[in-house]
C-alpha cells in the first residue's frame, strides 16, 4: 500500500502520495502556481512510454489547483528517495 500524506484544506481533504510528493520535490516548490507551471511545461516532453508519469503529473496539477496558496505553504515537501 503506498504511503500517503494528508492535508486538510477546508472544505475538502487533499491527499498526496509519496510518489506525488517526490515528483513535486524534483521541481521548484517555492510557490504553488510556479510548481504547477513547471509541471505543465514538462508534459509535452513526456512520451507514450511515460504514461504513468503523465498521469502522476496531471494528478499533482489537479490537487495543487484545488488548494489555496496558504494551504500549499503549510505543506512539508520532503522527498522520500528510496535507494
Amino acid at each position: 500500500m503506498p504511503e500517503i500524506v494528508k492535508y486538510v484544506d477546508a472544505p475538502s481533504e487533499i491527499v498526496f502520495s509519496m510518489d506525488e510528493i517526490n515528483l513535486m520535490c524534483v521541481y521548484d516548490t517555492r510557490s504553488r502556481v510556479g510548481l504547477m507551471e513547471e509541471l505543465e511545461r514538462i508534459l509535452p516532453d513526456l512520451n507514450r512510454e511515460e504514461e504513468e508519469l503523465v498521469v502522476l503529473v496531471h494528478q499533482v496539477i489537479g490537487k495543487l489547483g484545488a488548494m489555496s496558496d496558504d494551504a500549499y505553504g503549510m505543506l512539508v515537501l520532503v522527498p522520500d528517495w528510496k535507494e
